[in-house]
């Protein structure tokens, strides 16, 4: 059994964060259909399921000729307001031959094989091929995510700038007992991570989708956050200077580093080891106190040199 997704992360463009009704109007992708809410542990707002039809080659690390048809299943996300995510996933099983376009979309999220599966071949395809005439998730996942940022609600002016970032992940399951669930996680390049889960059988896809987002939204925080710190460092400029391009971060994003706090709680393991190695949180609560002592320097020098001037105007009124 093999599932593949991939989560498309952003910052909303907005200038400030939207309120839990506006974020249902931006997320009402399809007429009739409801935007699911909720306000705990933070404000949080996902789309109906957009179905995308397809009847393409799969990917393929030995450049194999499998072909695959289905309805990929995209849905998009903000949370607290401020981070929106487009989230693809679907189920790939051995088919048997091709079947009329009713028998797939009756089935949504799942692609059936026409020919022999190779789920390992299949899954290093997927991960690591570039080639765009296979089946391509960052089209489609990009494609609701442009949707949502090019809303009228929306006035495109977002406190910071920040890029875009994508997750693609593998999930297979390994029916031997007492099998732990794992995950690798693979920096390759700035804005792509991949990662590779081994998990149980009875874990569903829509649980294992929503763990992704969740490593995807913590990955793009923490991604964000890391790049202006080196930024800040790394450029000629006054204490102020830097004080005024980091501050958005502590006003903005901090309250949603949450990690694991949606996650399904069978697949809250996954956080545990990424919270040892390579330690998520640790990074993020590095960043973020450097963050707040330079701004306590900041604000230091600045009263330093109002009590001077305060000092130097104090004689002349006498």
């Amino acid at each position: 059994m093999l599932t593949v997704g991939e989560v498309h992360t952003s910052l909303l463009q907005h200038s400030t964060a939207l309120a839990q009704e506006q974020s249902a109007e931006v997320l009402g992708l399809i007429e009739g259909e409801a935007v699911l809410t909720s306000r705990r542990p933070s404000l949080y707002a996902v789309s109906p399921d957009v179905r995308t039809g397809v009847d393409c080659w799969l990917p393929s690390a030995k450049k194999r000729q499998l072909r695959g048809v289905g309805a990929v299943v995209t849905r998009a996300i903000i949370t607290g307001g401020r981070i929106v995510q487009a989230s693809s996933v679907i189920h790939v099983v051995a088919g048997e031959r091709r079947q009329p376009w009713s028998h797939y979309l009756a089935n949504p999220g799942v692609l059936e094989t026409v020919g022999k599966l190779d789920v390992a071949d299949l899954s290093a395809g997927f991960l690591h091929g570039n080639n765009a005439d296979v089946l391509n998730l960052e089209a489609i996942t990009g494609r609701v995510l442009d949707g949502v940022q090019m809303s009228d609600l929306l006035d495109r002016r977002p406190p910071l700038r920040t890029a875009r970032t994508r997750l693609r992940w593998t999930a297979q399951a390994d029916e031997r007992p007492n099998r732990e669930v794992s995950a690798v996680v693979t920096v390759d390049s700035p804005t792509l991570r991949t990662v590779e889960l081994v998990l149980d059988p009875q874990d569903v896809p829509a649980a294992v989708a929503g763990l992704c987002e969740d490593l995807a939204l913590h990955d793009w925080l923490l991604t964000m956050l890391s790049s202006l710190v080196e930024s800040a460092v790394t450029r000629s400029a006054s204490g102020q200077e830097h004080v005024e391009r980091l501050r958005p971060v502590l006003e903005h994003l901090l309250h949603l580093w949450l990690p694991g706090a949606r996650v399904h709680p069978r697949l809250r393991p996954i956080w545990d080891q990424l919270e040892q190695v390579p330690g998520f949180s640790r990074q993020w609560n590095s960043s973020v106190n450097w963050i707040r002592d330079q701004i306590s320097v900041s604000n230091m020098a600045l009263l330093r040199d109002l009590a001077g001037r305060v000092a130097v105007d104090e004689p002349c009124r006498r």
